[in-house]
């Protein structure tokens, strides 16, 4: 028997969902698109979707799966929710970070967080940030906060030599 994924992020568009999902399955080398659903002429009055188009879309990113729904213009992306993305060297930081903001909003690019065309929050990081984060010496963590808060694109080698001082 199956185990049911019992979370499964949910990512709410105003008619954008498809294009979304081509453009994030396009990103991620492992990914994939699931199952699609379509409105029918039922319940019409309230979702005012043309029968046939797209409703729901099944896609996983690296293994996550997600939820993409037309729902409509009511609802927006915020801040307050991102994806993380875990990446081992300075070529995966550049590739997720150029990709991502591509179209994107040019002035929520922070500390390895930007806002994608679809105004959906991620932070690009490098994983050696959490190790440098943990150490013992308060000097090195507070000297890579100092450096770190002064970057929009995180950079690895920045980050290490404000580690070691």
């Amino acid at each position: 028997m199956a185990t049911l994924q019992k979370i499964t992020s949910n990512l709410w568009f105003d008619n954008e969902a498809e294009e979304a999902v081509k453009y994030y399955t396009s990103i991620f080398a492992s990914s994939s698109i699931g199952k699609i659903t379509r409105f029918g002429n039922t319940g019409q009055e309230i979702h005012g979707r043309p029968a046939g188009s797209v409703m729901t879309i099944e896609f996983t990113l690296n293994g996550h799966p997600f939820m993409a729904l037309n729902g409509g213009p009511d609802f927006k992306f915020n801040e307050a929710v991102s994806f993380i993305i875990s990446c081992q060297t300075q070529e995966e930081v550049d590739y997720y970070w150029d990709k991502l903001k591509e179209g994107g909003d040019p002035q929520a690019l922070q500390c390895g967080w930007l806002k994608d065309k679809f105004g959906l929050s991620w932070q690009v990081v490098p994983v050696i940030l959490d190790e440098m984060f943990i150490d013992a010496d308060q000097q090195k963590v507070d000297r890579v906060m100092s450096a770190m808060l002064q970057m929009k694109k995180l950079d690895i080698a920045a980050l290490q030599k404000a580690y070691k001082g």
